[in-house]
């Protein structure tokens, strides 16, 4: 199988290794928080990211499961690494739409990061529940995640 990561794949995988982060047992929310210099709070509201100067934090839904927790924090990084200002009522609609999808794009990729994925054996029949275990997101977002790489990979062979 041939893969080439997007550029959005590679800033990911080099953001987690220059701070020393290999191996999905070491994908946490609270480290990662922590090496990027952002609070990370956990409680009952709605997922959000604020930043103000050189404050910057990210609260995650407590209500929701440990799993989701996850989805949500990977969500909310990208809004602070990758977006500036405030999703606000004065923000154009098409905006927003663009913002929310690229979170969406770095949140699949945040947690299943394309250089941890190299050793990993697609062809297992369980795979969705492997990954979904060892990188404790959802089977859907695992699902979400091979669907492109499987995507990709049909169209480049074809290329």
């Amino acid at each position: 199988m041939w893969y080439s990561p997007t550029p959005l794949e590679k800033y990911i995988s080099n953001l987690y290794l220059r701070n020393y982060i290999y191996h999905p047992n070491e994908l946490h929310e609270e480290i990662i928080a922590h090496q990027l210099h952002i609070y990370l709070y956990r409680k009952p509201i709605k997922p959000i990211s604020y930043e103000n100067g050189r404050f910057r934090s990210i609260t995650v839904d407590s209500r929701s499961s440990l799993k989701e927790q996850r989805e949500q924090f990977y969500h909310e990084l990208c809004h602070i690494l990758r977006h500036a200002g405030w999703q606000s009522d004065v923000m154009p609609i098409a905006f927003k739409e663009l913002q929310e999808n690229d979170a969406r794009h770095f949140m699949r990729y945040a947690a299943l990061p394309v250089h941890m994925l190299k050793d990993i054996d697609f062809n297992q029949a369980d795979i969705i529940t492997y990954l979904s275990d060892i990188f404790k997101v959802s089977p859907k977002l695992c699902q979400e995640r091979l669907e492109k790489i499987h995507s990709k990979t049909q169209y480049n062979n074809i290329s």
